[in-house]
């Protein structure tokens, strides 16, 4: 019984990283993962954690030890809601396309994540997932989440960061950059759908007998459709990019948690 006191409390903090790493983290949140079987892999990670790091960090449940499980839960949160964020992208970038084609007004429910979500960024979103899995990213969740331990330990001065603004200065900046690669993943149907736009702006004028609304939305439609299934075989590079630019983010947060110096996110 002093044996399983001793290291009870320090299981207890890893446990609560790593399962509210999986409530938010991209792919391993879905819906459609029962919740005994992520609860059934936090807890598997956290004996593989435990057995390397925790027997070396004692901790004692005192009046403090409520402020440590926060403190272990917001680290979790963070690195999987950055995670997740970078995975709005693509349906961000599917409402921008959306909204150009004219299939805004048909959102669909998305099985995953249970909210409305466009038709484009649905189907994209969904690809991704696939592209996501073919390239073994969930393994490199999980193995962000173990190695946070190597950058973050039980012992961090996560508090400090946020007090001096510098989590918020960072996620601001992601928030942003997320942003950017939203408008950069749907900036070719974009431009093409204005120039299209243009173009019948000028039939109105030069041929104002036409009925543009008519004609207008087929044409939109079938143009961004067409756009769309020549754009496919460059989404592989495209996600690519965008795993790299979320890896890259999660490892600029522990770093600067952790109290190195980070590169911009």
């Amino acid at each position: 019984m002093e044996l399983l006191f001793q290291v009870l409390p320090g299981f207890m903090l890893i446990f609560c990283r790593i399962t509210s790493f999986f409530v938010v983290a991209p792919v391993l949140s879905s819906k459609n993962i029962p919740n005994t079987f992520k609860i059934g892999l936090s807890l598997c990670v956290t004996f593989i954690v435990f057995s390397s790091i925790g027997l070396n960090q004692a901790v004692v449940i005192d009046g403090q030890y409520i402020l440590l499980i926060i403190r272990e839960m917001l680290i979790g949160i963070l690195l999987g809601f950055l995670g997740y964020m970078f995975f709005t992208v693509v349906q961000i970038a599917g409402s921008f396309m959306d909204m150009q084609i004219g299939f805004s007004m048909a959102n669909i429910i998305d099985p995953l994540s249970g909210t409305s979500s466009p038709l484009v960024g649905n189907l994209k979103y969904m690809i991704a997932i696939l592209l996501f899995l073919t390239f073994d990213g969930h393994h490199y969740l999980l193995r962000a989440i173990m190695e946070s331990y190597h950058w973050i330990p039980l012992d961090n001065q996560l508090f400090t960061r946020i007090y001096n603004g510098q989590i918020s200065d960072f996620l601001f900046q992601s928030f942003s950059k997320m942003f950017y690669l939203s408008f950069q993943l749907a900036a070719p149907i974009i431009a093409a759908l204005f120039l299209t736009d243009l173009g019948l702006g000028l039939l109105t004028r030069v041929a104002p007998q036409f009925n543009i609304f008519v004609i207008g939305a087929p044409l939109k439609m079938i143009l961004g459709l067409i756009l769309l299934a020549l754009l496919f075989p460059e989404l592989i590079s495209q996600f690519q990019g965008l795993f790299a630019s979320l890896f890259d983010s999660m490892q600029n947060l522990l770093q600067l948690i952790s109290g190195s110096q980070p590169t911009s996110p």
